[in-house]
C-alpha cells in the first residue's frame, strides 16, 4: 500500500500549518506521556519512595525516542494503547521499567496530556488572533476616513467608514481573545488521583499518608506546567471542561464566518477582495473569475468548528458515574481536529488581510449612488433654515424621492433626486446650496474618531502584550 492509497485528514494535507499538525502528533502526544511519567516517578522520589536516580534518570533519557512499531506490536497484544507504551518506554529505559507508571491510572497520562496539547494549542491560537489583530488594526487606521455605505438587512443605510467596518470584525476577535485568556489563567491539570479519582492507590503506597499523598498531586501538577490541580475527579476529569475549551474555538468560529461572509459580499459589490494571485484560476470554465476561495473556505470550516462541541456536550451527559469508555474514540477526533480547523480558519483571515485590496473608486460610487436618499433630512433642515415649511417640504422632497427611485428600479437609470430638487421651484435651495449638503464626511458620525479610540485603547495594550505573536505570517498550501 502506497501513501496514495490511504485516506489522510485534508486538516494534515490542506488546512491546518505545520505547527499545529506537530502539536497533535504521535509524536507530541505520546512524548508527553513519557513526561507525565517522570514527573510523577521524580515526585514519588522526593516524597520517600524507593525510586533510585539511576530510575530517573533511566526515565529522563528516553523522554523522546519512541519506538512506534514496537507500540503498535504491544498494543496489538495487549488491546491497550497505554499499557504498550508503558513496555515500549520500559523496553529502552529497563532500570527505570519495575516503577514506570507506580500507582497511577491510565487517564493520568491520557488526561493530563490532553490539558496539557490542548493549553499549548490555545497559546497558538491565541497568538495567532494576535497576529489578525495586528493586520486589521493597520487596515482599519488606514482606511479610517474613507466613507462608505453601511448596511442593515443588507439594504443601503447610513454612511459608515471601511476603517470602522474592520472595527467590528476586530471587536469579535478581542472577545474571543478574553475567553481564551480567562480559560488559561484557570485551567488546572488532572493530576494524580487514580482509577477511581479517590487516590486510593498513592494512599497505600505511601502508608496512609494524606498530606504526602496531597503534596504528591500538588507537585506532579507543577512539574507539568501548571499552578493546581482540578479538586476531583472521577476516572478522568469532568468532560465539560473539553466543552467550554470546544465552546471558545466555535465562537472564534462565528467570527471569522462574519468577517469572511462580509468579504464575500464586498467581493460582488467589487468594493474589497481578498488576494488574487497571478496565475491563479478563478474557474475551470470561466476565465474570467475571481472567486473569493480563501473566505469560502474559511466559512466552510468554520461552520465545522461551530458545530463541534454539542458532541462534548453529549460526551459529557453520558459520562456514567466514575467514567465510560465512550468518550475516548470521539475525543480522539473532535479535540486536534477543531484546533487544526481552528488554525486553518485564523491562517486564512491572516493571508487575507496580509494583502486586501480595497477599491475606492467603486466605493465611492456606491456612497453617490445612495447618497441623495441619505441627504433628505439634512436637506429638509436646510430647507426649513432657509425660510421653507417644515411639511411642505417633507412632501416635495418625499415626491421626488420616490420618482427617482422609481426610475434607478424600473429605468435602470441614475438617481436624479438631487437635480429634480434643484429644478423645483417650490425648493428653497438651489443646485450650489443643494450639494453643499453632501459632503460625504459629515454623514459618517464618530466613525473615524471611534477607530482611533478603539484602535489604540483596546488592541494596541494587546498587541503589546503579546509582541512576540506580531510576526507569524500567514501560509496556505492551496
Amino acid at each position: 500500500m502506497t501513501d496514495y492509497d490511504k485516506y489522510v485528514s485534508p486538516f494534515v494535507e490542506r488546512f491546518a500549518t505545520k505547527e499545529m499538525i506537530a502539536l497533535w502528533s504521535p509524536q507530541k502526544k505520546f512524548s508527553t506521556w513519557r513526561r507525565c511519567w517522570l514527573a510523577l516517578a521524580e515526585a514519588e522520589k522526593e516524597l520517600g519512595l524507593e525510586i533510585t536516580e539511576e530510575q530517573i534518570d533511566d526515565l529522563r533519557n528516553h523522554l523522546d525516542d519512541i519506538d512506534f512499531e514496537q507500540a503498535r506490536k504491544y498494543e496489538e497484544k495487549t488491546r491497550h494503547d497505554v499499557m504498550a507504551h508503558i513496555l515500549t518506554y520500559g523496553d529502552v529505559a529497563p532500570k527505570a521499567k519495575p516503577i514506570i507508571h507506580l500507582g497511577a491510572t491510565s487517564c493520568f497520562v491520557t488526561d493530563n496530556t490532553d490539558l496539557i496539547l490542548c493549553r499549548e494549542a490555545l497559546i497558538m491560537v491565541r497568538n495567532k488572533i494576535v497576529a489578525v489583530l495586528k493586520k486589521l488594526r493597520d487596515f482599519a487606521v488606514k482606511y479610517k476616513d474613507l466613507p462608505c455605505l453601511g448596511f442593515t438587512h443588507f439594504q443601503p443605510a447610513q454612511l459608515v467608514t471601511v476603517g470602522k467596518r474592520a472595527c467590528l470584525w476586530a471587536q469579535d476577535l478581542v472577545m474571543d481573545l478574553q475567553q481564551i485568556e480567562h480559560f488559561l489563567s484557570n485551567i488546572k491539570c488532572r493530576g494524580v488521583k487514580g482509577a477511581t479519582g479517590t487516590q486510593a492507590s498513592f494512599l497505600v503506597l505511601f502508608n496512609g499518608d494524606h498530606e504526602k499523598v496531597k503534596q504528591l498531586d500538588r507537585r506532579v501538577a507543577e512539574k507539568l506546567g501548571f499552578t493546581e490541580t482540578i479538586p476531583v475527579t472521577g476516572q478522568t476529569y469532568t468532560r465539560k471542561i473539553d466543552t467550554q475549551i470546544l465552546q471558545i474555538l466555535a465562537g472564534l468560529g462565528e467570527s471569522v464566518h462574519k468577517f469572511a461572509t462580509d468579504l464575500r459580499l464586498l467581493q460582488n459589490m467589487k468594493e474589497m477582495e481578498e488576494p488574487f494571485e497571478k496565475s491563479q484560476v478563478g474557474s475551470s470554465a470561466m476565465p474570467y473569475k475571481r472567486n473569493p476561495m480563501r473566505a469560502e473556505r474559511a466559512c466552510s470550516l468554520a461552520r465545522f468548528v461551530m458545530g463541534i462541541p454539542i458532541y462534548s456536550e453529549f460526551t459529557t451527559a453520558v459520562q456514567w458515574m466514575e467514567r465510560t469508555l465512550d468518550d475516548s474514540a470521539i475525543r480522539r477526533i473532535i479535540i486536534p481536529e477543531s484546533f487544526m480547523a481552528t488554525d486553518g480558519i485564523l491562517n486564512l483571515y491572516l493571508n487575507i488581510m496580509e494583502n486586501p485590496v480595497v477599491y475606492p473608486q467603486v466605493i465611492g460610487k456606491h456612497v453617490r449612488e445612495e447618497l441623495p436618499f441619505m441627504a433628505t433630512e439634512t436637506l429638509l433642515m436646510a430647507g426649513v433654515k432657509k425660510g421653507g415649511d417644515r411639511q411642505k417640504l417633507h412632501e416635495i422632497i418625499r415626491k421626488h424621492a420616490q420618482s427617482a427611485g422609481e426610475r434607478v428600479k424600473m429605468e435602470g437609470k441614475e438617481n436624479d433626486l438631487l437635480q429634480r430638487l434643484a429644478n423645483d421651484s417650490e425648493f428653497p435651495l438651489n443646485e450650489e446650496e443643494i450639494n453643499a449638503c453632501l459632503d460625504e464626511r459629515e454623514f459618517v458620525g464618530r466613525a473615524p474618531e471611534q477607530v482611533v479610540e478603539f484602535t489604540t485603547e483596546v488592541i494596541e495594550p494587546i498587541l503589546k502584550k503579546y509582541a512576540s505573536a506580531l510576526e507569524i505570517s500567514s501560509s496556505i498550501s492551496v
